[in-house]
């Protein structure tokens, strides 16, 4: 009998140890569920919330190297709940912003809210059609240049937000700005390290103008075809080998570093570029006479720095005619399709559209491929 009172005080004591845990499993996913981050899947700087009532956005990497990071609570218009001190309020939808990057404005164009755009720094480095007729009828004021903002013309514009991005800690024109009262929102787009992962920011833009599912149906287009270029590129047979950038100064070639954003594009366009084994997200600093040795004979060059002709290049250097894809005119440059003042194409629209860019790529380096597809950011240079 006692044996008997044992097992059973043991069944339900596990019974209720069982309870206990499926409980407590049920609390989490109470709480997780009204912390419901939005998907984002290839973009390392930036996290969105869904909270209760608002939501949460959270810029994870604001500069380079950066080891804090900011959080906003966003508002709809209609709510009048108290948010957190710790974190800055915004009211959403944004009725008037400013950006500071030519990349945040094909974001803007694409979920159709270029209108609320009010201010930007060196308005001659835009080339969107759109967003040029509204800076010629005065609807967009000039407020300085990036290095130095005109903060008493953008104080007088009275944005609800400011999109910046600074390379430190210390932006002195951005902290007048939030001193002000006007939020201040760093953007990191440009260092996502990833083709896909810059152009996924548009969902940064799109939940501050309530726009979210827009945004979500944007990307996923875009993501779609950029896969669907990878699938096609993988069909070719060859892998050309590509050299890029040029001397910029001195005897010095800047290149794109192995890991970079350029090199994933090169990778996913399926060839052989010639530094793929580099460390580094960003560029490398090599002598001209080492890359004549190992490029020399690359079939391809894509994007020869800022030269934007062949007489170009060899007034700089008389030396780049040694090489094979000067040679045999397989120099491609993305420096002669700009806008209406100057202002490039590709570093406007490509990093929202690598799409464009990937194919322009597989265009140039398995011509096969892509018979019907005419170029959008590249050209070949003459």
């Amino acid at each position: 009998m006692k044996k008997s009172l044992g097992v059973l005080f043991s069944i339900i004591s596990f019974s209720l140890i069982l309870t206990a845990c499926s409980s407590q499993k049920e609390k989490k996913k109470k709480k997780n569920a009204s912390k419901l981050v939005l998907q984002v899947k290839y973009a390392k700087g930036f996290e969105i919330e869904q909270l209760k009532e608002e939501k949460k956005l959270i810029i994870k990497l604001p500069y380079p190297n950066s080891k804090e990071q900011f959080e906003y609570i966003l508002n709809d218009v209609s709510s009048s709940k108290i948010v957190s001190q710790k974190s800055i309020s915004i009211t959403t939808p944004i009725k008037r912003i400013v950006v500071t990057s030519t990349t945040h404005i094909p974001m803007l164009e694409l979920l159709g809210v270029e209108n609320t755009l009010v201010g930007f720094p060196h308005t001659s480095y835009v080339s969107s059609t759109k967003t040029r007729n509204r800076i010629n009828n005065g609807e967009i004021k000039e407020i300085g240049r990036k290095e130095s903002l005109n903060t008493e013309i953008l104080l007088e514009l009275q944005p609800d937000v400011v999109i910046g991005f600074s390379m430190n800690k210390a932006n002195k024109a951005l902290r007048l700005v939030e001193k002000s009262g006007i939020p201040v929102i760093l953007n990191g787009d440009w260092l996502e390290e990833t083709p896909l992962g810059r152009a996924e920011w548009i969902k940064f833009f799109g939940v501050l103008f309530n726009k979210e599912k827009e945004a979500d149906s944007i990307f996923n287009s875009i993501e779609a075809n950029y896969l669907s270029a990878i699938e096609l590129a993988k069909k070719s047979n060859s892998r050309p080998s590509v050299l890029s950038g040029a001397v910029m100064s001195k005897d010095i070639w800047n290149l794109p570093a192995g890991e970079s954003f350029v090199a994933h594009f090169l990778k996913d366009a399926k060839t052989n570029y010639l530094w793929k084994e580099s460390k580094g997200k960003g560029s490398l600093s090599i002598s001209f006479e080492s890359v004549l040795n190992k490029g020399k004979n690359a079939d391809y060059w894509i994007a020869p720095g800022y030269f934007s002709s062949k007489k170009q290049l060899l007034k700089s250097n008389s030396y780049y005619q040694e090489f094979l894809a000067f040679k045999k005119n397989h120099i491609y440059t993305f420096s002669n399709k700009i806008g209406e003042t100057g202002g490039v194409i590709y570093f406007e629209l490509g990093p929202t559209r690598p799409d464009l860019v990937l194919k322009d790529i597989i265009k140039i380096t398995h011509p096969n491929l892509l018979k019907n597809y005419s170029l959008t950011f590249f050209e070949k240079m003459n």
